[in-house]
């Protein structure tokens, strides 16, 4: 009998274990706390929200909605625990986080292939018919970090967030943003945005009187090992960052043949061009400050972000570089991984990354197979598109989001239009997805 393992009680070790159990499996499912707790963690409930109570928007036509209606399909049980556990909230999805912990504890205890454990694991061991998912997120114990380490390589390893803003193409203007190598050479690969003098200044002025997020204690260590913000470059003289990450030598504007005094360079994301993030904008600005900075900028004044810059202590893997695509590593196979240890930003994609790569298990372990993710879903583009695209060479947490989708279609114009769009062929492909499946994937 195949004995599973899920480490880490959180969203996307909870939604897993449930899942694996569905489909016959025994589970035991290890959670440190109380017996040791982490610097953000604030009880011992399974499910803690550590942040925010909200799951965000439940809008069929917004990203977060239409994963929720993916997930509804796949039959996520904790979004089932969500519902239970909501309170008013308008359009979002919001919890109170007790009354969550609380029932997720229940789905657990009235499982009887679930056996939860309170104990710190630090070893992944390999054994006859042992199986290991680990899922212990972005504050996974120095010690078991050690042992991923081990298994991954130690340049698998992620240890903070310093994230840029990422746009989405269709959101800028081509007319004034140009493509340009820098010196002409190699492919022009770079979007590039002028600035004179004026415009630097106002950038400069803007991002040293906006407003920065506090660093916790916690997050001081390794926040600032080889990544500044741009404001703090900003703020050591009026020119560094024209001779620095704006500087725009090389890169005359095609259209006038002349040199800008600085430029804001836009570097592609994703296999597909559409997203685009912005170089050397990693930051600690609080996001209504970035947007309203950012879209001062010319050809960025209808800008969508699909995800603001970032700066915190945060632990996870360079998926695409040394994790299989069903979440397990190449050297290891009997070790899965899920959650934000692989890449995926925000609770419902935690739980997203839980369910699916239990699936992924259940499926080796059964020895069936299923089809790929529809890449037009928002589960297929991020979690088997976007984690494992290595068009960057440093992976960057994710969110879902619209721009990680084909566009629907020349026929289809305008942002709503294609949002609805999206969404719509979203839920269709994974209904038709889920139809497939094979039946031994199928919840007992």
């Amino acid at each position: 009998m195949t004995e599973i393992h899920v480490v880490g009680g959180g969203l996307a070790g909870t939604e897993a274990a449930l899942q694996l159990a569905a489909r016959g499996f025994p589970v035991t499912l290890h959670e440190m706390r109380p017996v040791r707790s982490s610097p953000a963690h604030r009880t011992g409930l399974l499910a803690e929200l550590v942040c925010s109570n909200s799951l965000k928007s439940t809008a069929p036509t917004t990203a977060s909605g239409c994963l929720k209606t993916e997930l509804g399909i796949l039959g996520c049980r904790l979004l089932d625990a969500a519902g239970e556990a909501a309170v008013p909230a308008g359009s979002a999805l919001a919890v109170d986080p007790e009354a969550f912990g609380a029932r997720v504890e229940q789905m657990i205890e009235d499982e009887p292939l679930v056996t939860l454990v309170r104990d710190h694991v630090s070893l992944l061991e390999p054994a006859e018919g042992r199986v290991w998912l680990v899922c212990t997120g972005p504050l996974t114990s120095p010690e078991l970090q050690d042992e991923l380490g081990r298994i991954a390589g130690r340049p698998g390893l992620h240890f903070f967030d310093a994230i840029a803003p990422t746009v989405t193409l269709e959101s800028l203007d081509l007319d004034v943003i140009y493509r340009a190598a820098r010196y002409g050479k190699g492919d022009a690969d770079y979007l590039n945005i002028p600035l004179d003098e004026q415009q630097y200044t106002t950038l400069v002025d803007d991002l040293l009187a906006s407003e920065k997020i506090t660093v916790r204690d916690f997050d001081r260590d390794l926040l600032f090992d080889g990544c500044q913000p741009i404001e703090e470059i900003a703020a050591s003289g009026p020119r560094t960052l024209a001779f620095g990450p704006l500087r725009p030598v090389g890169l005359e504007d095609p259209r006038t043949g002349e040199l800008p005094f600085a430029v804001v360079q836009l570097r592609q994301e994703n296999r597909e061009g559409t997203l685009f993030g912005l170089v050397g904008f990693q930051t600690r600005i609080r996001h209504p400050d970035q947007k309203r900075i950012l879209r001062r900028l010319p050809g960025l004044e209808r800008a969508e972000f699909v995800r603001l810059g970032q700066m915190h202590r945060n632990f996870y893997l360079d998926t695409p570089r040394c994790l299989n695509p069903d979440f397990s590593f190449p050297d290891r196979a009997d070790v899965f991984v899920a959650g934000q240890i692989t890449g995926v930003e925000g609770y419902v994609e935690a739980m997203a990354s839980g369910l699916f790569t239990a699936l992924k298990a259940a499926a080796r372990l059964k020895g069936v197979e299923a089809a790929p993710l529809p890449a037009e879903t928002i589960c297929g583009s991020l979690l088997e598109g976007f984690l494992f695209d290595g068009t960057t060479a440093r992976l960057s947490p994710m969110n879902a989001n619209f721009g990680l989708l084909p566009h629907p279609g020349p026929g289809v114009r305008g942002k709503r239009a294609r949002k609805e769009a999206k969404a719509s062929r979203a839920e269709a492909a994974m209904r038709n997805w889920v139809d497939a499946l094979p039946p031994a994937l199928a919840p007992r």
